[in-house]
């Protein structure tokens, strides 16, 4: 099967698994979220890596017990040597601040393991419009192609 490929970010599983918010902006991310989840899914293969196992640990323990049931038949992409490298690259470049190492990691895996699509709804470090050209800029000069890096809302396909 030659499925294009989709990184889950964190985010991602947050949303998915997360309590229903009063919050208008954050219940239509919820919503959004479980559409793709409902609706698309099934057309890509999907991956993650131990850092968005390890995030999905972190908080209200209830909550991490339904973002790690999501995340149990979803197959993992190593946190190579070159993942790391590369990883660092980006802060190094300053498209990543260097307190958001996990937000580089992400980037990179997908990057390095030519993953088609990362999807996020972390619209600071990762999908956003201001980092696309630079992520692209240091992908090709690593020898990498960057991922589409975007939101659930982008990749509900038309």
């Amino acid at each position: 099967m030659n499925q294009p490929s989709v990184y889950l970010e964190t985010s991602f599983i947050s949303y998915l698994t997360a309590k229903p918010s009063r919050d208008i902006i954050v219940a239509a991310h919820q919503n959004l979220t479980l559409e793709w989840w409902e609706k698309r899914r099934q057309d890509f293969e999907l991956f993650i890596s131990q850092t968005v196992v390890d995030e999905a640990k972190q908080g209200d323990p209830e909550a991490a017990t339904r973002r790690l049931k999501i995340l149990e038949w979803i197959d993992f992409l190593d946190i190579t040597e070159k993942v790391e490298t590369f990883a660092y690259r980006l802060i190094d470049y300053k498209i990543i601040p260097a307190n958001e190492m996990r937000d580089a990691v992400h980037i990179a895996v997908s990057c390095v393991h030519g993953v088609n699509y990362l999807l996020t709804w972390n619209c600071k470090h990762i999908a956003n419009a201001e980092k696309h050209q630079k992520i692209g800029d240091v992908c090709t000069e690593f020898g990498y192609v960057s991922p589409i890096i975007c939101t659930p809302e982008e990749l509900l396909g038309g």
